[in-house]
């Protein structure tokens, strides 16, 4: 038998090419600064933007606790199968007991699965929103990562900003967030970051944790906890405490995890999302809801790396390993904290604060000098990364840096 396929009949010209009415979308102002930086030859040149961790030698290595994971891995594994929707329940399982506890991850009332990465966590909690109320607003704190309100947006979540930080006193201004967020009402979210704050590294005082969690109790508000540092600002109990106070506050809550920093696992994209429902009914009713959402936007998880997170997180060699190199992480970056906030008045902030990041008081005008005249490269904003730095180059970057800071 003979097809004859009948040719296709040229759109109307009044119609256009299907993809004429999209709009250009700016680029990556991060990817910009990379392809600037590998272009520079000069050989004193810092990368700052970037927020991966580095060590002294500027490589970001991977960690002996994962090398020696994956050699397991490679001895043992003899399928390549699909995990299933939820992923590897063992890895959501052991990864709760280090992040909540053996208690609190029985709750019944929790129910957790494996995402790609926190940014799979944050998008999957966002569709949940959205079906389960999607009138409901999300209050993002003002400066936030950058992929935060897209990703609510994208899922067609509302999103109100409300302040945070105070450039004037490099610290959380928790008297303008609490007033904001007086507009906010019962049922909206509140996106909170769990430790390490990205971008201007400032910590909540464990007071301030206090009021922000009688607050969001008091006024009905969900908080949703993006948790992407854990370990890597006071250590592990200390960073998880505050998200452990409003879970056990709040009825209900979400939590987004990411693994790529903590286990150095960027590239494998490692995550997990929990939800805390107001029951253990409702707990089953959200995990249906999110076997069926996942399915729609990846399908199955990826497996490799958080295979070595549950291989690392059950072995007691490996684990005890994972800590102290984890513990040494967090002493460079705490280190090159210090060395900062001494070197100049305008910096102290710094050492009080947490995390890869920090936010610069300088102008994009500033930094674009830095970028030229001294190879210096680091976002617009002035936000740079702390492990970028090196010991033997923080005096040099302070000099350089040192015209454009504020006199106190």
């Amino acid at each position: 038998m003979t097809i004859l396929l009948m040719p296709r009949k040229p759109a109307p010209a009044d119609e256009g090419a299907l993809f004429d009415g999209l709009t250009r979308q700016p680029a990556d102002p991060l990817l910009g600064l990379t392809a600037l930086f590998e272009a520079d030859r000069r050989p004193d040149r810092l990368d700052l933007g970037v927020g991966v961790f580095r060590d002294e030698q500027g490589a970001t290595p991977i960690m002996r606790s994962v090398k020696a994971a994956e050699g397991r891995l490679l001895e043992r594994q003899d399928t390549k199968a699909y995990l299933g929707t939820e992923g590897d329940p063992l890895f959501v399982r052991y990864l709760a007991d280090l992040v909540l506890g053996p208690e609190r991850a029985d709750d019944p009332r929790l129910t957790g699965i494996q995402t790609p990465g926190g940014t799979g966590a944050l998008r999957l909690g966002a569709e949940l929103l959205a079906g389960a109320r999607p009138d409901a607003t999300v209050w993002i704190g003002t400066p936030t990562w950058p992929n935060h309100a897209p990703i609510f947006r994208q899922a067609g979540l509302s999103v109100r900003m409300h302040r945070f930080f105070d450039p004037s006193r490099s610290d959380v201004d928790l008297d303008a967030m609490l007033a904001d967020l007086a507009n906010a009402r019962p049922g909206d979210v509140v996106v909170l970051h769990g430790c390490c704050h990205n971008p201007t590294g400032v910590t909540l005082t464990a007071a301030q944790w206090a009021l922000v969690v009688r607050f969001c109790s008091t006024r009905g508000l969900v908080p949703f906890v993006d948790l992407a540092y854990h370990g890597l600002g006071d250590g592990l109990e200390a960073d998880v405490a505050p998200t452990l106070a409003l879970l056990e506050a709040m009825p209900e809550a979400l939590l987004a995890y990411s693994c790529d920093k903590n286990f150095g696992l960027y590239r494998d994209r490692v995550g997990a999302l929990w939800v805390q429902g107001a029951t253990p009914g409702s707990a089953t009713l959200v995990r249906g809801h999110l076997q069926a959402l996942a399915r729609s936007m990846w399908s199955m998880p990826p497996d490799h790396g958080a295979a070595i997170v549950r291989e690392i997180l059950t072995e007691s060699v490996l684990k005890e390993d994972w800590k102290a190199e984890l513990e040494t992480m967090r002493g460079r970056i705490n280190g090159l904290r210090a060395a900062l906030a001494a070197l100049h008045p305008a910096l102290a902030p710094i050492g009080r604060q947490r995390g890869m990041f920090a936010l610069l008081p300088v102008t994009p005008a500033n930094v674009a000098a830095l970028r030229v005249d001294h190879g210096i490269y680091m976002a617009d904003s002035g936000r740079i990364n702390i492990a970028g730095l090196r010991t033997a180059s923080i005096d040099r970057f302070v000099k350089q840096l040192g015209p454009f800071l504020p006199a106190l």
